[in-house]
Parts: structure tokens; sequence; C-alpha cells
């Protein structure tokens, strides 16, 4: 089932978002998108929380970001009250170890393996599988936005077909990302539809292909997807990503595949991640490189945060409480962030 590249048509609309891409990727790359160190620590911070809770309330988990913010300050911990919080767990350690080790990381059965060993790592009644083919069918099912499931939407490979299959993909993906026939968004898109489509582990596929696509992006050199999450993306979109991946997957088996309802869906997730970092930028510099590094990460609070008291802000960021007072003022007066209320009551937000 290994992938036909005469199969494949990219469309002019999916070619300029491709364009769009590669421009970013290339004014990041060459330091023309100039961003304070500390200013990225707390984009990081906050865009891995969106992608760890989004990444898995799109499989029916129910914990909210703030929750995971929480969870997160007692990480290292050894046992969690739910399987909510371990899946949120092995995420989180899925996602660092390829924030850490992309580089090194090479795209073979033994990696793909270990890594979702390490995002079944804290599932207890996941033991037997952790980084093992499924030895059971599975199929794919939808969620709604309360965790219960909906109905199914795909019939996956068989456990006996598939190693072959997952091997014949990824010497497939591999070699094209080596040759530059196609355009690597494509390849990894195309990858990552074939993984969904073969389903190879009992649980825990779709959080895989979602954080393998993370890895193969900053693989290829698109250094910039940590500060904005890609999860968080498709979260908002759930419906349109079944959907696409319906679409194409109905065809995946058959001679001729359909990949257009895929590619278009996922290579516009890529732009709207772009688009959403770029507005996270303006929002915290305004365009501004004369502000403080105290304001700069006073406004990079109201990423975790929509709003925030003067005393929190210095708590959270360990500022002086006067210095926080005359930095909210400056920022209101110059329309960045705004005033509620007077006195004890007073907080501020973003708009």
């Amino acid at each position: 089932m290994m992938p036909n590249i005469n199969n494949i048509k990219i469309t002019p609309e999916m070619l300029n978002k491709i364009a769009e891409l590669d421009m970013f990727k290339a004014n990041w790359d060459s330091g023309a998108i100039k961003v304070r160190p500390e200013v990225l620590r707390a984009m990081k911070m906050v865009a891995t929380i969106e992608s760890v809770g989004s990444s898995n309330r799109i499989e029916g988990n129910k914990m909210s970001d703030a929750e995971i913010e929480n969870l997160f300050k007692n990480i290292k911990q050894t046992s969690f009250k739910s399987r909510d919080e371990e899946e949120v767990a092995g995420y989180a350690d899925l996602i660092e170890r390829i924030f850490n080790d992309y580089s090194v990381i090479p795209l073979n059965e033994n990696y793909i393996k270990q890594l979702h060993k390490i995002l079944m790592g804290h599932s207890t009644k996941d033991i037997e599988h952790r980084g093992e083919y499924k030895k059971t069918s599975n199929r794919v099912a939808a969620f709604d936005v309360n965790g219960n499931e909906i109905g199914s939407i795909f019939e996956t490979a068989t456990p006996f077909d598939t190693p072959r299959l997952i091997g014949e993909l990824l010497d497939w993906t591999n070699l094209h990302l080596k040759e530059k026939y196609l355009h690597p968004i494509v390849v990894i898109g195309v990858f990552i539809v074939h993984f969904l489509s073969i389903h190879p582990f009992k649980d825990g596929n779709g959080r895989m292909s979602r954080a393998l696509t993370t890895m193969l992006m900053l693989q290829n050199g698109y250094s910039y997807v940590p500060y904005s999450s890609m999860e968080s993306i498709i979260e908002a979109s759930k419906g349109m990503y079944y959907r696409s991946l319906h679409e194409t997957q109905k065809t995946i088996w058959t001679d001729v595949v359909d990949y257009v309802p895929w590619l278009d869906f996922f290579i516009t997730s890529l732009q709207k991640q772009k688009r959403h970092l770029e507005s996270k930028l303006e929002r915290v510099s305004g365009g501004d490189t004369s502000l403080s590094r105290n304001a700069l990460n006073i406004l990079s609070a109201f990423e975790a945060r929509p709003e925030w008291s003067s005393g929190e802000l210095s708590g959270y960021l360990n500022i002086k409480l006067s210095t926080v007072k005359n930095i909210l003022r400056n920022l209101t007066e110059s329309g960045r962030l705004v005033k509620h209320g007077n006195g004890r009551t007073t907080f501020y937000t973003t708009k």
C-alpha cells in the first residue's frame, strides 16, 4: 500500500499556502523575525500546554488547559488521579522528547515503537501494548465534545498486514524526504494519512500522528513549530479534520487514492498554525522593539491566561509590584492592554 506519487495532486491553493509557510520559515531562520529568548520560552510553554491538551481532547480527554497547566507543575509525579491525567503526562513526555531529540530520531519502526512506549508510559491499562503493534483489529471512532463516541469512521489495516504496511510506508517516506521530488510538507501529509489508515497501535494512533507531524516538520527545518500549537488548530476544526480524513481514507485501499481532501486540510492547518504564531508575536511585541524585558514578559503572560491582576503578575513573574503597576499603566495607555474595574477588583486583559 505504498503511496503512488501519480495519485498525489497538488492544487494551486495548496502551493500558495506552502509558499507562504516557506517564506515565513526563511524569515524565521534568517533572524528577520526578532523575538527575545525569554518571550520565546514563555510562548513555547503556552504552546506545549495547548498541544498536550488539544491532542488529548481530540481523542475524548476532558482536561482543560488550566488543569493541564496545574498538572505540569507536578509532572514528575509517579501516580495520577485518572486515565485523563495519565494520557496528558504521556503526551507531555513525548513532546518533550521530540523537542529535545528530533534531530537524532530516525523515522524507522524501532523508534516509532519507542515513541509510542513513551506516549503510553503512564497509562496503567496499556502496559501490555506499549510500544507494540496491535494484536487485534481496531477501527477509527469519532467523539463528541463530551467525549462520547458518536460513530465509526474507518476500518483499518489488519494486525497481520500492519508490520509490512508500516515498513513500506516508512521506506517510501524516507526516500521522498531525501530525494525531494515532492515538497516535504506534501510527503509528511501523505505519511500521516497512511499512518492513520493503518492504525498500527491498539491505542494512541491519533496522538502519535500529531506528535510525528511536529517531529517531521522540525526535522525538515520548520523550527518555529514549537511556538504555536498545531494540535489546537486541529481541535478547533475537529469536524473538518474527521471529514477530510474520511474522504481520503475511503479511497486509501484503492488504486486511485484521492489525497486532495486530506492534504488541503493538513496544509491549511499548518498555514493557520503559522498565522496564529504571527498574531502572537504581534500581540507580544506590538511591532515595538523598545519594550523592556519586563513589559514583554508581562505581555507573554497573557498567552497563558486571558486576564491578570497586578498582584498575580508580580507573583507569577517575580517582579516588584510597583514595577508591574507602572508597566501595566504604560501598556494600558498604549492600547496593548485593557483595564477593568478599580481598586482591589482591578484586572487586565488584552482586549
